[in-house]
């Protein structure tokens, strides 16, 4: 497929039938679309909208973003899920506020060095903001550009990866590069899908993935994630009006968010309150999908008697919030919706 062929098909196409109305279409303001393209990573765009609107609204400047408390920051990316996205868009602006004076660096090999910021990301950010020609490969491009090329690289290889970042490099037009890279993520986004509609797509009459009569097999990608299952117990202990949270290590699952303790089993958690005043009631048990595993768990809520309540090392360390303290905390989705619903 012809470069100024690709490309000259991909901005028109884009210019008539592609995305203009999401808020972060037309804004050459670098904050802004360095958040949506975090925000955009695993996630639905409609999900997205919400919270970009939000985040713009309670941090308007990355100077904003900067100067706040880590705990708000997740507390308003509370739902969106992986959240070492919230705490890599907090370190990065702090890093561009200390080391950049509050502006973005305008290429793409400094960008790459603030946190959080990866390839694609920092390429997007240089091609829609400062016009620098490079590609962006995220995973709708790669969808788009492995079928149209026919691309039979292992996609789950680094070198592979690589072969194909050189191929979309090599596509690059010589102008226009804004249109003609949104165009690419416009086209993955609403046609070439994991179910293509390939009538609709500019590409089709030279698609090499459309002429091999598979087109869903591309991109190829043979090493797939192992889903694996877990299943815990959740403490919902309340006393005088008060619930106790912990908050996740740093790392790991949840990481730095606060939430309820868990423990390995029911069993476990039956043996710990078996002895305690008050009374617990168990409530439906919640299903929750994660990246690599699915959780099972059984949230035991119980209500502490009039005595004194209890500390540490009874409980893991933590603290007592009122519910509107806690629902203010950056806490994981399913806990919150158990919170707010209690």
């Amino acid at each position: 497929m012809a470069q100024a062929s690709l490309a000259t098909r991909v901005v028109r196409w884009q210019r008539q039938h592609g995305r203009h109305d999401l808020p972060w279409h037309g804004t050459r303001d670098p904050y802004r679309v360095w958040l949506s393209e975090v925000m955009l990573q695993q996630t639905q765009v409609s999900t997205v909208l919400d919270y970009y609107a939000r985040f713009l609204q309670r941090f308007p400047t990355v100077a904003d973003l900067a100067a706040a408390p880590l705990d708000d920051v997740l507390s308003l990316w509370s739902g969106l899920g992986y959240y070492s996205r919230a705490r890599n868009l907090h370190r990065c602006a702090q890093a561009v506020v200390a080391q950049h004076g509050g502006q973005f660096p305008a290429s793409s090999q400094l960008l790459q060095e603030l946190p959080g910021i990866g390839r694609s990301t920092a390429a997007a950010i240089a091609a829609f903001c400062f016009g620098e020609r490079v590609a962006i490969l995220d995973g709708n491009v790669k969808r788009v550009l492995s079928r149209a090329l026919g691309f039979e690289g292992d996609l789950s290889l680094g070198r592979e990866q690589e072969r194909l970042w050189q191929k979309a490099q090599d596509l690059l037009p010589r102008t226009g590069v804004e249109a003609y890279t949104q165009g690419l993520m416009d086209l993955g986004a609403t046609v070439c899908t994991r179910k293509p509609a390939c009538e609709r797509c500019p590409l089709a009459a030279d698609c090499k993935a459309l002429a091999s009569g598979e087109p869903q097999r591309f991109p190829v990608k043979t090493r797939r994630l192992k889903r694996s299952q877990r299943e815990n117990a959740l403490l919902w202990l309340e006393h005088r009006k008060r619930v106790w949270l912990v908050r996740r290590p740093e790392t790991g699952v949840w990481a730095g968010l606060w939430t309820l303790p868990d423990y390995p089993s029911v069993t476990a958690l039956e043996a710990l309150t078996d002895p305690w005043p008050g009374q617990g009631e168990w409530l439906p048990t919640v299903q929750h999908a994660l990246t690599h595993f699915d959780w099972t768990l059984h949230p035991l809520r119980w209500l502490w008697g009039a005595g004194a309540a209890p500390q540490p090392p009874v409980l893991p360390t933590g603290r007592w919030c009122t519910l509107d303290e806690a629902l203010a905390l950056g806490l994981p989705a399913p806990v919150r919706r158990l919170l707010a619903a209690g």
